[in-house]
């Protein structure tokens, strides 16, 4: 990897890109253990409206992480379900969870420390 590994235009910036999005890796996550429909997803994710789900999920699959199967049932239902390339991102996301369940803590006491909560940061008690 050379130093400018992280600047615009490289596959590094892409990668951190994708996982920027606060739902990108949490439905991902959602998708680990197999398809979903929309409405198991929003159940089990929790606080995501149907929009947003939507988008992420379009967005997922516009960048190869996520397939759509429409099955053309009697319930003309749709699942979701992660490709190969999605599930390579499962160890990076299980890793920054990882990380985050060991340093949470420091980092809120971090941010307690310097004032005022910053409006962008998510306060869980997971």
């Amino acid at each position: 990897m050379t130093t400018d590994a992280f600047l615009a235009d490289c596959r590094a910036r892409l990668a951190f890109d994708l996982l920027s999005n606060t739902w990108n890796a949490v439905v991902l996550w959602a998708l680990r253990d197999g398809p979903r429909r929309p409405v198991e997803l929003r159940e089990r994710i929790g606080g995501i409206s149907s929009k947003v789900l939507t988008e992420t999920l379009r967005r997922l699959q516009f960048n190869g992480l996520v397939d759509r199967q429409a099955h053309s049932d009697a319930t003309s239902r749709v699942e979701y379900q992660l490709t190969p390339l999605g599930r390579t991102l499962l160890a990076p996301i299980d890793a920054v969870g990882a990380w985050a369940f060991e340093h949470g803590d420091e980092v809120m006491a971090a941010q307690e420390a310097a004032g005022a909560p910053d409006p962008q940061s998510a306060r869980s008690t997971c």
